[in-house]
């Protein structure tokens, strides 16, 4: 049996110590960042910059870990340490996981 995408008690220790509404709105805020971040993976690949590909895994791993999307947060911790990937299959896959934390952590914010 796979994990779930998220650990629904994160969520709601988030929304307990920050107030309901901030956690939604901070939720909103990464769904809305979140394609800018996949984008700067993808440019910073093509660039052949691994500085500004790890500082997007990172970015991603933070995030996840926040709402408590753990294997989007390992995913993105795997691609932040293994340096410059040959191509684009990480960051594929580490989209699919976002697209299930993303569905679990609206329906957990009630959007």
């Amino acid at each position: 049996m796979s994990p779930l995408p998220i650990d629904p008690d994160v969520f709601r220790e988030l929304k307990g110590a920050a107030g309901a509404e901030f956690a939604v709105d901070l939720l909103g805020t990464f769904l809305d960042e979140a394609p800018k971040m996949f984008a700067e993976l993808r440019a910073g690949l093509a660039a052949g910059s691994a500085e500004r590909f790890r500082r997007a895994a990172h970015s991603l791993k933070a995030n996840a870990d926040t709402f408590g999307a753990a294997a989007l947060g390992a995913g993105a911790r795997a691609l932040e340490q293994g340096g410059l990937p040959a191509d684009d299959r990480g960051i594929a896959e580490l989209e699919t996981l976002f697209a299930q934390a993303a569905a679990a952590l609206k329906g957990l914010a009630g959007a």
